[in-house]
């Protein structure tokens, strides 16, 4: 089996002999005493599964870190694509200022004011329908391709236009008073708070 100096702790049969001269008290070689020969043995193995133990850990920590990084690289990456909306959208969005320019026209006692509220109303309407993903090549076109049920002021929208509509092709033989300038600059912030616009 070799010399005493040979190393025995990852011999199964060395083992089963420390075991077996531990409980019977036989002396089948060694250094003839059982139980020392298995304290040693046994401190041998400990010392292996501790150093393969801190090997495993230090690999399964990599394996940690790795896929933590990754995780959050595809997390990063993948943020736009889930986004409720682009970051190009928020960007150009929600200029309160037009709004307020809104306001001071139809506050003016001038039915010519109350008219290019309505105008510039109706373009803020546009550019939101156009942020909201609507495509066409006018406001009416897009409220068309509205979907009632993600748009709970479309009526509101479409009434409002066509307020607009009726400014826009009539010009000033179109009779606007206070009363339905005020009503239909009312429908536009409807829309627009909805949306969170103002």
């Amino acid at each position: 089996m070799g010399s005493d100096s040979d190393i025995h702790f990852l011999n199964v049969s060395y083992f089963f002999r420390l075991l077996y001269e531990l409980f019977t008290g036989g002396r089948v070689g060694g250094t003839g005493d059982a139980w020392g020969d298995f304290v040693a043995f046994a401190g041998a193995l400990w010392v292996v599964v501790t150093i393969l133990c801190f090997f495993i850990s230090l690999a399964a920590l990599a394996v940690l870190i790795h896929s933590t990084i990754r995780m959050l690289e595809t997390k990063r990456q993948e943020a736009p694509k889930y986004a409720t909306q682009h970051p190009a959208v928020v960007e150009t969005k929600r200029d309160h200022n037009r709004w307020a320019h809104v306001m001071e026209l139809i506050e003016s006692p001038h039915e010519n004011d109350w008219r290019q509220a309505i105008l510039e109303a109706d373009i803020m309407l546009d550019d939101l329908l156009t942020q909201l993903g609507y495509l066409g090549t006018s406001v009416g076109e897009k409220l068309k391709a509205v979907d009632p049920s993600h748009f709970k002021t479309i009526r509101d929208a479409w009434d409002a236009h066509m307020v607009r509509n009726s400014i826009a092709h009539e010009g000033s033989a179109y009779q606007l008073n206070d009363h339905l300038a005020y009503r239909t600059i009312h429908k536009y912030e409807a829309v627009m708070r909805e949306h969170g616009e103002i």
